[in-house]
């Protein structure tokens, strides 16, 4: 039974990232820096989390330091839910993305495409364009088997500014080799930013090739 204490959980998420050796070297970085915002929620299919959520996103996005070369990221985690197949996590995973994209006052980040199925697409809240990487304890990556159902809202803005620091492709490198040693293997839909779309990324499973994303724009 998992505990529910919100120490204890952030605890469980720094073992995870941390002492497990995550192949993700930025989220190393980010969590031994404490540059992290663990948000805590009981149940991602809720409408009563979309509001919070959404401040959650601009509280974020207004104290976020820019200037920085340090990143921040933003992880919101679900305590109830458990999903026993990685189908019924992508359902409830772009579930959650349509009820806040429905809901969100801010128009999309004109720097990405809104177009779920092209390359330059990229989630956007509150004008701001995200990479989304959806966890889950039952994930087939095990990069992705976070303690909980979890979100993390990573900001398009800091893969291009990676790619301005010119370490991109390095930090890309290593991340991939750490998740080749820890599983045998890359996860088989990564690719790079307008190459394919990034939606067929989100939900960590190894979709089927004719796979079409859920996502619609709200009218």
């Amino acid at each position: 039974m998992k505990i529910e204490n919100e120490q204890d959980i952030e605890k469980e998420f720094r073992e995870f990232i941390i002492k497990q050796k995550h192949p993700c070297i930025m989220a190393n970085t980010v969590f031994k820096l404490k540059k992290y915002h663990l948000k805590i929620y009981e149940d991602i299919t809720s409408n009563e989390i979309i509001t919070p959520i959404l401040k959650d996103i601009s509280e974020y996005l207004e104290h976020y330091d820019f200037n920085s070369n340090e990143f921040e990221s933003l992880m919101v985690c679900f305590k109830t839910n458990n999903f026993d197949c990685e189908k019924a996590f992508e359902t409830a995973l772009w579930t959650f993305l349509q009820k806040l994209h429905n809901a969100d006052d801010v128009g999309w980040d004109n720097r990405v495409s809104n177009d779920s199925g092209s390359p330059h697409f990229s989630f956007s809240l509150k004008g701001t364009a995200f990479y989304i990487v959806g966890m889950h304890p039952n994930s087939s990556r095990i990069a992705r088997r976070a303690p909980y159902c979890t979100i993390v809202f990573n900001m398009h803005w800091q893969f291009e500014k990676l790619r301005e620091m010119g370490t991109y492709q390095t930090v890309k490198k290593r991340i991939r080799s750490r998740d080749k040693k820890l599983q045998g293997s890359i996860n088989p839909v990564l690719r790079d930013f307008g190459s394919d779309s990034e939606a067929r990324q989100y939900s960590g499973r190894t979709i089927e090739a004719d796979w079409s994303c859920p996502f619609h724009l709200k009218n």
